[in-house]
């Protein structure tokens, strides 16, 4: 019999598709959201609140065999704005899991970001959220998992892109030649799903990409857009000076006017390193029957 899965983060873009998939295999679900929901069913249970609500917190996680964490923001003004959440958020989560009698098994959704965290306020929040669990580690058995770039049905950030290169052009920032990695939701959440069913102890620190060797450059996926849609697709640099003035203008904008940019210096700086490429042994060496099965160019079409 399937066990309780508690999730937060269950009305973003990975956590979505992740609550959607473990109903549609069987399981029973208990997820957090801001918003009243009264749409409760025998699989799935509604939790009203967010990170700072400790006694929602204590709601989702009582009795929960798993707790999977894919709650975080990716924008913000300021580092106080990635810390309330993304680091307080995760710290109050783990205090609620510390006051039960039987820990669940803990699954942290964080990024690639966090292998450099000096680059953003946004990569130092994730990397200061993983150090949460560390604190844990002789009661707790925990899990991190450092997708790359991640793409599908429900994402906004990656869209744009390639919505661009349909159109014939791709926004350089930094060099061409650039490596990155990609990852469909489907297939994160495949290694989510066989994290729950692994009867083996699996801990610590895992990156996911979807297998590309070398990942991708600019040019690669500019000519790999170019055999899908038959038609010449353009790279274009954007000058390392503009792109900065534009990036602190949103920022001070965004300060002015009071909303969460995503572009800002720091995500400048991200866009700009010269390697996001994963690898995926460690994880396929505990979870030998995962492997990504996506491949950007069969599912390009649908993701504009």
């Amino acid at each position: 019999m399937l066990k309780l899965v508690a999730v937060t983060g269950a009305t973003g873009f990975i956590g979505n598709v992740l609550v959607q998939k473990l109903i549609q295999n069987g399981w029973t679900v208990r997820a957090l959201t801001r918003l009243s929901r009264s749409s409760d069913s025998k699989s799935l249970q509604w939790i009203q609140g967010d990170l700072d609500n400790l006694a929602a917190l204590r709601q989702l996680v009582n009795d929960a065999a798993y707790v999977i964490h894919c709650a975080a923001t990716v924008r913000g003004s300021s580092f106080q704005e990635f810390a309330h959440i993304n680091i307080e958020g995760t710290k109050n989560l783990l205090r609620a899991i510390a006051e039960q009698k039987n820990y669940p098994r803990f699954l942290l959704i964080s990024s690639l970001a966090a292998r450099q965290p000096e680059l953003s306020w946004y990569a130092q929040s994730k990397y200061l959220s993983e150090q949460q669990l560390y604190q844990y580690s002789d009661q707790l058995q925990w899990a991190i998992f450092r997708p790359t770039a991640v793409y599908g049905p429900g994402d906004k950030e990656l869209k744009p892109l390639f919505q661009a290169m349909y159109r014939g052009l791709l926004p350089v920032v930094g060099k061409i030649h650039n490596r990155f990695g990609l990852i469909h939701v489907y297939d994160l959440v495949a290694a989510i799903q066989m994290w729950l069913a692994s009867d083996m102890t699996i801990h610590g620190i895992f990156e996911l990409d979807d297998g590309t060797p070398g990942g991708y450059s600019y040019q690669s996926l500019a000519n790999l857009a170019q055999r899908v849609w038959k038609r010449p697709v353009h790279c274009v640099a954007i000058p390392n000076l503009l792109m900065r003035s534009i990036a602190l203008s949103n920022l001070w904008l965004a300060r002015l006017l009071h909303y969460s940019p995503i572009l800002t210096p720091g995500k400048v700086n991200e866009l700009q390193h010269s390697n996001w490429i994963c690898d995926n042994t460690p994880l396929a060496d505990v979870l030998p029957a995962w492997q990504p099965s996506i491949r950007l160019q069969d599912v390009l079409s649908e993701v504009i």
